[in-house]
């Protein structure tokens, strides 16, 4: 997304055809020829560069003593200090923010989503415990509005500053034929670091830890193609539409782009604080399909849903598509957007701890003998 390469904008083949190309002055010898440039084919260096321009000083925001070198180059550089590390091992992540973007278009509010994508990344480093040190972006548009461009980019930059990484390069491409003039994707790849021997995961846990939950913003940024199906196309709902259980004047819009809360400073204090086994980042696939990632396989995760309520959006996107309780599991977070699962002597100052960083932490659970899998029990609390 932000494109901290002065190669602001990687052009595609263009748009063949229908284009109005501009004349060049003919030599004596004959008429005037048609010639074709690459702005006349869709794309505007100039416009790129721009963009680039307008995202500087919020980049240089997220540097770090590692970061060599200024803004501008073909790659960017970090040293990485192996002195502080026995064995370090380098953690890597890459991820996108799905269909989220198409209600930030839609409502034409471009500064957030970039903290979506970052917390994307990060939250995936995190889990095994790697720090994260810098993170690449990329976007892709129909048209390169340099304005719209800064907005992303500034998002983005804001993510990395609250997750202590920096912002170290990118790309922007202009697509035009291929989306249109407001469409964009954006992407991201983060690179993070980690003693071996502090490696979290599933080899660490053990018969009886706490499973200790961290609240979620709200959706975050998956499942809204089913929500989008589901209240925007079926359920004939309005963006602008103000939902009282969202609070005062909060339209639906407003809460569909709510960003995803970024999580990794608070997980590697805690592992500071704490005896971590491993964390769990909620995504696509809900609450079971990414706590058993990090469960032997001899081994359950008992989650009682009755010490929690899921924010009111998730009961409204479950009314509206009469959607089961399994299918909602299945896709999103219900609430809960990391799991720290800890030994049971350390859940209270686990708890402490987040709640100390103004994260709204609680034991939903623990460890039990199985076969790998998380048992849901109970019923949410509502109302």
């Amino acid at each position: 997304m932000t494109h901290v390469s002065e190669r602001s904008s990687a052009g595609s083949n263009g748009a063949e055809g229908g284009d109005r190309q501009p004349w060049t002055a003919g030599s004596a010898r004959g008429p005037r020829k048609r010639s074709a440039t690459y702005a006349a084919a869709g794309v505007s260096i100039e416009a790129g560069d721009r963009a680039v321009e307008l995202l500087k000083s919020k980049v240089r925001k997220t540097t770090r003593p590692e970061v060599i070198g200024d803004l501008g180059g073909f790659s960017g550089l970090f040293r990485l200090n192996t002195a502080k590390y026995k064995s370090p091992i380098l953690a890597s992540s890459t991820d996108g923010v799905g269909t989220k973007l198409v209600i930030a278009q839609q409502l034409d509010i471009h500064d957030t989503i970039g903290i979506d994508l970052v917390a994307m990344v990060v939250d995936d480093l995190v889990a095994c415990g790697a720090e994260p040190l810098f993170l690449l972006d990329y976007i892709a548009c129909g048209e390169v509005v340099p304005d719209k461009v800064a907005e992303i980019g500034a998002g983005i930059a804001d993510g990395c500053r609250y997750a202590g990484c920096a912002l170290l390069g990118g790309e922007t491409a202009e697509h035009p034929g291929v989306l249109r003039p407001d469409e964009y994707d954006v992407s991201a790849t983060g690179v993070g670091v980690v003693e071996e021997s502090e490696i979290l995961g599933k080899d660490r846990v053990e018969l009886g830890d706490a499973v200790i939950a961290m609240r979620s913003s709200g959706l975050h940024s998956n499942g809204y193609s089913l929500v989008r199906h589901v209240l925007l196309g079926a359920g004939r709902m309005r963006l602008d539409t103000v939902v009282d259980d969202f609070g005062t004047q909060r339209t639906l819009g407003e809460e569909l782009l709510t960003p995803t809360k970024i999580y990794a400073k608070d997980c590697l204090g805690l592992i500071e604080e704490t005896d971590v086994r491993a964390f769990s980042h909620v995504t696509g696939g809900g609450i079971p399909g990414n706590l058993n990632r990090v469960l032997p396989t001899t081994m359950d995760a008992v989650v009682d849903r009755s010490t929690w309520r899921p924010q009111p959006i998730f009961d409204l996107i479950q009314a509206k598509g009469r959607i089961e309780d399994s299918e909602m599991e299945a896709t999103f977070n219900m609430g809960v957007g990391m799991f720290a699962i800890v030994s049971s002597d350390d859940a209270d100052r686990a708890m402490a701890y987040l709640t100390g960083r103004g994260v709204e932490a609680w034991q939903v659970g623990e460890v039990v003998e199985g076969s790998g899998e998380v048992q849901m029990l109970g019923s949410y609390t509502r109302g």
